[in-house]
């Protein structure tokens, strides 16, 4: 349910302007998700979401910028046709001839959550420490995807 919630995370703060935890609350339990402030301060420590700026001096959540991840943001929306997990394993389907760069993009930000990847011609596997960091490097892919 975790990595479900996450993901509906990322979707919302990817689709509308949400200033607060209160109002991502709101929106997760409207979405089904019996969530409350606490466990959605959680999720945001998790998912190392930052605020940015949104105009006329208000902040929004946002996934975190940094220039790797811009890099592979680029690389996802150009080249990614799907991302599924099962289990600990992120299984990231390419055109043709791109499995070897998303790997290698993915190699070089290596965090704590990723163990290794692997890449054939049109499909990356990327192995995680558990169930629940798939889940959500699976949730991060997919709104990569979005953007």
């Amino acid at each position: 349910m975790k990595s479900e919630r996450q993901q509906k995370l990322l979707q919302l703060i990817n689709g509308q302007v949400i200033e607060t935890q209160e109002e991502l609350t709101a929106l997760l339990r409207g979405a089904g998700f019996d969530s409350t402030q606490a466990t959605v301060s959680r999720d945001i420590k998790e998912l190392g979401l930052t605020k940015i700026p949104s105009g006329g001096g208000r902040y929004r959540y946002a996934m975190p910028a940094s220039p790797g991840l811009d890099r592979l943001s680029a690389m996802f929306r150009d080249n990614v046709i799907s991302v599924e997990f099962a289990q600990n394993i992120v299984v990231v389907k390419t055109i043709p001839a791109h499995a070897s760069a998303v790997c290698s993009e993915l190699d070089a930000m290596t965090g704590a959550d990723i163990v290794g990847t692997l890449a054939g011609d049109d499909t990356a596997f990327i192995v995680t420490r558990d169930t629940e960091a798939a889940g959500k490097l699976c949730a991060r892919f997919r709104a990569m995807l979005r953007t």
